[in-house]
């Protein structure tokens, strides 16, 4: 490491840090600007940006990792930046070209190398890419120019003491409308979202279901995360919609089922009346990579699947080979790391 930091990493959590560099780019008169690192994590803007008033913005989130030979790696960035040029169409921001993307996340790590936590830790590197809209704007339209950022944190393993199952409650809201921006991240999905979370944690919940808004019969998210099922056939089964974010770790476990642990995979409806199908389940996304779940509630009714102690087996090895493979303790599909 280039510099030592006085971080205990053993005891990191899903919190800001302060690092030293970002990345900040500029798009104006027509096009982004050469973009550069910078030591202040403030932006100045005008109190008429549309990102404040409109919710023109969007977001990523992605991490790099520390192998065991002590180098680094992102996983799967090229996802991300995809993804961000489709939350960008939908919102008539002006894109982020792809190298662009890719570029300002390599930048940033190598900016804060000193950051990366070491391997065997658990704790990674997490990135935060985003795009504003700036500038005098008052009516709804888009802005005239935006800011796109990146910065980063340390941040520790999500289960501290290993993975436990956690219940979820099925939710009375709707976390989008069925044309709506569910398909995108953005900030207003994630906004919506805030009091049904509470409401479920005050019951003990670690947090809801959202089921689909037009019929509130089938399975879309759980909390800010997709799910998943392992059926009594070990296959690997998970939501398809137009509301639901396209999550990358979601993907990526299709491909570690079916070609890594050679389980049935499908992208189907998954209805919440039909729970005992599945003999596991969990959440995934790229925070925790893979939340298992113990029961669902459901009409006042609590359905258990596995176990509400312990984590199912297919769960583990779903877990353990994409960690491995985000780590480097695992031989990565072509294309999914890349090197810094």
């Amino acid at each position: 490491m280039s510099k030592q930091v006085d971080i205990d990493w053993s005891h990191l959590g899903f919190t800001y840090i302060k690092t030293d560099q970002r990345y900040v780019s500029r798009w104006q008169e027509g096009q982004w600007d050469q973009g550069k690192l910078v030591g202040d994590n403030m932006l100045t803007i005008s109190e008429a940006s549309t990102a404040l008033h409109y919710g023109q913005q969007c977001f990523e989130g992605l991490k790099a990792y520390r192998r065991k030979d002590g180098k680094i790696q992102l996983f799967r960035p090229d996802q991300n930046a995809k993804r961000m040029k489709k939350s960008c169409e939908r919102l008539l921001m002006p894109e982020i070209p792809e190298e662009k993307f890719i570029d300002a996340c390599i930048q940033v790590v190598r900016a804060n190398e000193h950051y990366v936590p070491p391997y065997g830790t658990g704790a990674t590197l997490y990135l935060r890419p985003f795009i504003i809209g700036v500038g005098d704007t008052i009516g709804v339209s888009p802005a005239p120019e935006y800011i796109f950022s990146v910065f980063c944190m340390p941040v520790g393993p999500y289960f501290k003491g290993g993975m436990v199952p956690v219940n979820f409650t099925v939710s009375d809201y709707d976390r989008a409308a069925p044309q709506g921006t569910g398909a995108v991240k953005v900030g207003g999905n994630y906004a919506g979202s805030m009091m049904p979370h509470q409401v479920a944690v005050d019951r003990g919940f670690a947090d809801c279901i959202y089921l689909d808004p037009k019929t509130h019969t089938k399975i879309e998210e759980v909390g800010a995360a997709n799910f998943f099922g392992i059926t009594k056939a070990d296959q690997f089964i998970t939501p398809q919609s137009p509301s639901i974010l396209p999550s990358i770790t979601k993907q990526s476990l299709l491909h570690v089922a079916k070609e890594y642990l050679s389980l049935g995979t499908e992208e189907r409806d998954v209805y919440i009346d039909k729970l005992d199908e599945f003999k596991e389940a969990g959440a995934c996304g790229t925070a925790a990579v893979i939340t298992p779940i113990g029961g669902i509630e459901y009409q006042e009714k609590l359905h258990v699947f596995y176990s509400e102690k312990e984590v199912g087996p297919i769960t583990q090895k779903l877990y353990d080979t994409l960690c491995g493979i985000q780590f480097g303790d695992v031989e990565a599909p072509k294309g999914w790391v890349v090197e810094i």
